[in-house]
């Protein structure tokens, strides 16, 4: 197991690259093992291989989480350096047996550690192997030799597996954010026909308005010019009555039926500060955080289109807020300038970095937002940073109401 995987916890994935280095501590082992006993049977031979391959299948392998601990890993190869001098003693083919030492080496521990590793590997080697007349300038040339081999093979080891891991770690990212792009579409798909059925309420508002409420006042006045001009019988100014309150109550059916088609909070308060001022009491309930609305500069009635612009903003960053924020306290400030209307919400939340698509900016929600405000050649700014909060602004043109509506 890996100094990676120990790291993030994650298991081997299966891959060519694990596998061998899986296998191979066991290779190097029972192989020369078996030539050994071809040419000589020894049962200390099998003894001592097949306790070598118990032990490291005991320690790294059925127990991979042991390997985080410094003193089991020192165990492990003082252990196994042992039995594998034992078995170099009995036998010099076993010296290849240290290439897989050498493996380990790289794989449990960590940084110059490793070095140290092969170079205490190196050293039981050329120590445990018989003599056989060499001088010590020899043995020392040997471990040198010895040393340098192991380090590159290890270097070589150590950057492939490195280089698998942020291989993996790219394509968990690469399929997270595929997985986040298909949830954007979604969500982006659903926003569309919420903003395709609330402009289809909003143009049936406006052909109510300019088609049959126009026409009804139009009447209107039309009869109580009638009504005031004189030679007009008795009976005639009674019918004149009469069909001027039938026409009044069709003004105020139509006049219902475009409140109707406005966003409920618009629908029954009077301006748009009491519409916000109850969405976020509402929220307050729900969220239990206090969010507090404050209104400035002269207040008056705006296009329909305007104020439900605005209060869907609002709404949607409350949304994000409680979402996202943790915030303590939010607060909506709802301006009136000449030519402009500014909307701010703040919160004193996690905040996040702006772009990074998280927060109470919410990603998706600030797209919406920013899509609403721009329809109306409007603006939309954010200012966040972790730890300090949100701010979001949405500035459109102050559109005065249409009369009548």
């Amino acid at each position: 197991m890996s100094r990676w995987e120990r790291a993030t916890g994650s298991p081997p994935q299966g891959s060519l690259w694990e596998r061998v280095t899986a296998a191979l501590p066991y290779l190097l082992v029972l192989l020369p093992a078996l030539f050994s006993l071809l040419r000589v049977w020894r049962v200390e031979v099998l003894a001592l291989a097949l306790f070598a391959a118990a032990w490291h299948w005991f320690v790294v392998a059925c127990r991979p989480a042991w390997t985080a601990r410094a003193w089991v890993v020192a165990g492990y190869f003082v252990v196994l350096l042992a039995v594998v001098a034992a078995l170099v003693r009995i036998d010099p083919v076993f010296t290849v047996t240290g290439v897989g030492v050498f493996v380990q080496c790289f794989a449990l521990l960590p940084g110059l550690w490793a070095y140290a590793g092969v170079a205490v590997t190196v050293g039981t080697l050329v120590a445990a192997r018989p003599p056989a007349g060499r001088t010590p300038v020899e043995l020392l040339a040997s471990f040198v030799v010895g040393v340098l081999v192991a380090s590159m093979t290890g270097l070589v080891f150590q950057t492939v597996s490195e280089q698998n891991a942020q291989l993996k770690e790219k394509s968990a990212r690469l399929a997270a954010l595929a997985e986040e792009n298909a949830d954007l579409q979604a969500r982006l798909l659903v926003q569309a026909r919420e903003a395709g059925v609330l402009g289809e309420r909003q143009r049936l508002a406006r052909e109510i308005h300019d088609t049959v409420a126009q026409g009804l006042t139009g009447i209107l006045t039309q009869l109580e010019a009638a009504d005031e001009a004189a030679g007009a019988t008795p009976a005639v100014r009674a019918r004149l009555a009469t069909v001027r309150e039938l026409a009044r109550e069709s003004l105020t059916e139509a006049r219902r039926s475009v409140q109707a088609l406005r966003p409920a909070p618009l629908a029954t308060a009077a301006q748009l500060g009491t519409a916000l001022s109850e969405v976020a009491a509402a929220w307050s309930r729900a969220c239990e955080v206090p969010a507090s609305v404050s209104v400035t500069g002269d207040a008056r009635p705006l296009h329909t289109e305007v104020e439900s612009t605005l209060l869907r903003v609002a709404q949607e960053a409350l949304a994000n807020v409680g979402k996202h924020a943790r915030a303590s306290r939010v607060g909506i400030t709802l301006s009136y300038m000449e030519d402009v209307v500014a909307l701010d919400v703040r919160d004193d939340g996690s905040g996040f970095t702006p772009g990074s698509g998280g927060g109470s900016g919410g990603g998706f929600g600030l797209v919406a937002m920013r899509q609403r405000v721009t329809r109306l050649a409007g603006s939309l700014a954010v200012e966040s940073a972790p730890g300090q909060g949100t701010a979001i602004s949405a500035t459109v043109p102050a559109i005065p109401a249409d009369p009548g509506t």
